[in-house]
């Protein structure tokens, strides 16, 4: 039963991430005055599956330059890691309890930018190298603030059980009495996952498409896969962490799918950063407010102690 629960898990983790490759492009036309893909299948939703017949038959191409095992292998690499992380989706039956989820999740989202390194390193393009140095960089900055923030709830919950957030949130949201954190934790979500206004190892205006512009049919689409699924993962966490995780309630899902709309929402509205203000806004802006309000919640667990202990 296991294993049939992490397979039908897997399968709709595929499915979703070909609708929302659709949402995005519904709500990038609407917000640009068009309709967006409505011509296969009704309103267009057998498009993700054209989409995805046509780039795994497509022509496959040979970089003469690149190291072809370690280039064809990177790409399985990056869908694997992005897959392994939802070992963390939090079952009631059938599946392994995390007591150290929180751990298991700094340690593979750690583990994601080494599909960038290798994926640019390999193709030995100057563009694919440049795209996969930026994107380390990136990575290492906002990942300190991400650790931060996630242990300021550590410190309130004395627990690395993502399950302990339900029970912790059945009064109150976390999102509420740390709004200001709230929102850094949105932008780092952003940043490491390399959606808009941060994608910057993927910056078409200069980059031609960063360290993937080498890839094209299946590698390109596995790519494609693990990006969109490490964002509706992040999705998930940010409900799980911030706005209450009953998994029993449809209103759980329904604020899944609304932070998925609000990364597309962003990636409309707004231009793209520049680098040096990318890395001002990790290292003077998040990593000071997630210090602060770390000692904050630090203190407070002391004096709670203090006072019930002592």
């Amino acid at each position: 039963m296991y294993l049939l629960t992490c397979l039908f898990m897997l399968v709709m983790i595929m499915v979703s991430v070909g609708f929302f490759t659709l949402l995005e492009r519904k709500v990038l036309s609407y917000m640009q005055i068009r309709k967006g893909p409505n011509k296969v299948g009704y309103l267009g939703l057998m498009q993700p599956f054209s989409d995805g017949f046509k780039l795994f038959f497509s022509e496959n191409i040979f970089p003469l330059n690149s190291n072809y095992l370690i280039y064809y292998l990177c790409p399985a690499f990056s869908l694997v890691q992005s897959l392994f992380i939802w070992c963390l989706f939090p079952y009631y039956i059938n599946c392994l309890s995390f007591k150290f989820g929180f751990i298991f999740f700094l340690c593979c989202s750690s583990l994601g930018v080494y599909g960038l390194i290798i994926c640019g390193w390999a193709s030995n393009s100057i563009y694919s190298i440049l795209g996969c140095l930026r994107s380390v960089s990136q990575a290492i900055s906002y990942e300190v603030s991400i650790s931060l923030i996630m242990f300021v709830y550590f410190f309130m919950l004395n627990s690395y059980n993502l399950m302990d957030y339900y029970f912790f949130q059945s009064d109150l949201w976390f999102m509420f009495f740390s709004l200001p954190l709230f929102f850094c934790w949105l932008s780092c979500c952003m940043a490491e996952t390399n959606r808009s206004p941060f994608d910057f190892s993927e910056g078409e205006s200069e980059l031609v498409s960063g360290f993937n512009v080498e890839y094209g049919s299946g590698g390109f689409a596995l790519l494609f896969i693990s990006e969109y699924s490490s964002i509706i993962f992040m999705c998930m966490l940010t409900v799980v962490v911030f706005m209450g995780a009953n998994f029993d309630s449809l209103f759980f899902y329904l604020k899944i799918v609304f932070l998925c709309f609000f990364f597309i929402w962003v990636r409309s509205s707004l231009p793209r950063y520049r680098y040096d203000k990318l890395m001002y806004l990790a290292w003077k802006s998040y990593l000071p407010i997630s210090l602060n309000y770390l000692f904050f919640f630090f203190f407070i667990k002391m004096m709670i102690f203090y006072h019930f202990f002592l």
